[in-house]
């Protein structure tokens, strides 16, 4: 369902009746439809396009993170701005629905006026009514990748949920990274046989002998524009997820091969404009581009940030859309004789409750979530404490897990008592405010990995002190290209200190474990789930997602100690940006 302009009139006015009868409503609706999608069109060709969708077919909170802790050569530009730094960087106003969307600044607040982001329905209306208003033959669809994976109804239905809503809305081009954890049979087979987009990568390679998997670009002509786009998928999967998903399969950045397919595009099939669509993360897109010339734009994914401008490198436009669908990049360009004059570009965010709802998504979300509605919805407690997931070294999420998995433990094991407990620093997770009931389907959003199993192992002190110096190195390397996905883990029962800028091996310390110094020769018991299984250890009986749920069942209030375990010794570190 697209809306032409008097469609638009019409709903404004209809919101504005409502107001005679629920004035209050005026306080949740501060901006109209009409609004979220001003835009005056330019040019002959748009580009419409989402990244980081995470499988949210169903509206959510979703809190940009308080802080995003960055090495001395990277603070404060564009992949490391949070909060306050954010809006100053790109001029937001505070309290606005920008700011609301795009940064932590108030976020308990906001979320309480603006309501909920994103939702498949949602997101189909804005892309049908930009490519409604352009005409199909103008414009390019494109997602980023990690689209059909880690929510609930992606785990249910091996993520065909979320494929058959791309192919309802009509993606033209994808690339990938938590999508492949469906499996890399299914994964195949729904890229080959279900997926009406198509599968561009120029770094997946099949080895030993590095043929590639899927096409690495495709050239398509729109509005008599020759367009030549390259997929990236994320260069250090099989790092970042177990590598049963992606054996036999060869990932990387490949600056050199990059290089190789634009000089094709441009000598060969003489395009008029090159695109990369891109999971690298922008910071190591910015770099990227620094080493590979006629790239004219970069659509960035994987590190869920959000450019309300574009990022110049040279002559190449770096934009990056955001996650969990909060949304839609509409980009309008001037491309003629041979090259990109000019463009006008614009993020437009997704307010659940103010952008109408697609009728033929939203049968299709109910078709899909109908089997499972029940369960999802069961109430398992209420949050005193708001959950957040997203933050470079700590959450309220992370810690209620750890919280969850010392209970288990102590019920599997009475004589003993857990240690440690590790958590993945994955971006992607829902947020639950103050006061707001907890779902199954929460646990399961901030939860969803095709491998939930939990492992519990003794591990010496040293080894894993070596472990998270690993850890930080791959965070907080000056050198984007080293930095290889997820922000720290997060460590429950254990308190240290942190910097940054310190030399390899060196930036965790002061280690203490339940209050005390850490013992190098002392075998610890560790809890850790969302990697690759331990050589050795069998599963625990009850997987991640369970053990939570459970654990929010029997607390039932769930307040959790927001004080983060990790003191930060050479940057900032924010603890009230949600509050203030």
């Amino acid at each position: 369902m697209a809306f032409n302009r008097r469609e638009f009139l019409g709903y404004s006015a209809l919101a504005l009746s409502a107001l005679a009868f629920a004035p209050e409503a005026f306080a949740r609706k501060p901006v109209s439809f009409e609004k979220l999608m001003e835009f005056k069109p330019y040019g002959n060709l748009t580009l419409v396009f989402i990244s980081d969708f995470h499988g949210h077919l169903k509206p959510m909170y979703f809190a940009e993170p308080m802080n995003l802790l960055a090495p001395e050569p990277l603070r404060g530009t564009p992949g490391y701005l949070a909060g306050m730094d954010f809006l100053k960087f790109y001029n937001i106003k505070p309290g606005s629905v920008e700011a609301y969307m795009g940064s932590c600044v108030s976020f308990i607040r906001l979320a309480r006026r603006y309501g909920m982001t994103g939702g498949g329905p949602q997101v189909a209306t804005v892309i049908k009514t930009i490519v409604n208003e352009r005409g199909k033959d103008k414009c390019l669809v494109l997602d980023g990748g990690d689209t059909w994976a880690t929510s609930g109804i992606a785990v249910k239905t091996d993520g065909m949920a979320i494929v058959d809503w791309m192919n309802y809305v009509g993606f033209d081009y994808m690339v990938a990274h938590w999508d492949v954890t469906v499996g890399k049979e299914k994964f195949l087979d729904i890229v080959k046989n279900k997926l009406k987009a198509k599968f561009i990568s120029y770094n997946i390679t099949e080895e030993p002998f590095g043929d590639l998997v899927f096409p690495p670009y495709d050239v398509v002509e729109k509005n008599g524009v020759k367009v030549g786009i390259i997929g990236s998928s994320f260069p250090f999967t099989p790092l970042a997820n177990p590598r049963v998903y992606t054996e036999g399969w060869s990932f990387g950045v490949r600056p050199e091969e990059l290089q190789k397919y634009v000089n094709e595009l441009r000598e060969n099939h003489k395009v008029d404009l090159v695109i990369l669509l891109s999971h690298d993360g922008l910071p190591l897109d910015i770099a990227l581009m620094k080493m590979v010339k006629g790239i004219d734009i970069v659509i960035s994914g994987h590190t869920h940030d959000i450019t309300p401008t574009p990022v110049r490198v040279g002559d190449t436009l770096i934009i990056s859309p955001g996650s969990h669908g909060k949304f839609v990049g509409r980009m309008d360009l001037d491309v003629r004789n041979g090259k990109l004059q000019g463009y006008r570009f614009k993020l437009i965010p997704v307010l659940s409750d103010v952008v109408p709802e697609d009728r033929g998504a939203k049968d299709l979300v109910k078709k899909w979530y109908e089997p499972y509605e029940k369960e999802f919805n069961t109430v398992i407690g209420t949050a005193n404490t708001i959950l957040y997931k997203r933050d470079t070294v700590f959450s309220t999420w992370d810690r209620l897990i750890g919280e969850a998995l010392a209970d288990y433990y102590h019920g599997v094991d009475a004589v003993m008592s857990l240690d440690v407990g590790t958590s993945p620093g994955f971006r992607w997770g829902t947020t639950v405010l103050p006061g707001q009931k907890i779902t199954v389907e929460h646990v399961y959003d901030v939860l969803g990995m095709t491998y939930p199993e939990v492992f519990i192992m003794k591990r010496k002190g040293r080894d894993l002190l070596v472990l998270w110096e690993d850890v930080a190195d791959n965070v907080f390397n000056p050198n984007p290209l080293y930095q290889q996905g997820g922000d720290m883990s997060r460590i429950y029962g254990v308190e240290y200190e942190l910097k940054i800028n310190a030399r390899q091996g060196e930036r965790i310390r002061n280690v203490k474990i339940k209050g005390k110094p850490i013992d190098m020769d002392k075998e610890y018991v560790v809890a850790v789930y969302g990697g690759p299984p331990p050589m050795g250890v069998e599963p625990e009986k009850k997987n991640i997602r369970d053990i939570v749920v459970d654990y929010i069942r029997k607390k039932k209030n769930i307040e959790v100690d927001r004080r983060p375990n990790v003191k930060v010794l050479d940057h900032p570190y924010n603890t009230d940006c949600y509050w203030r």
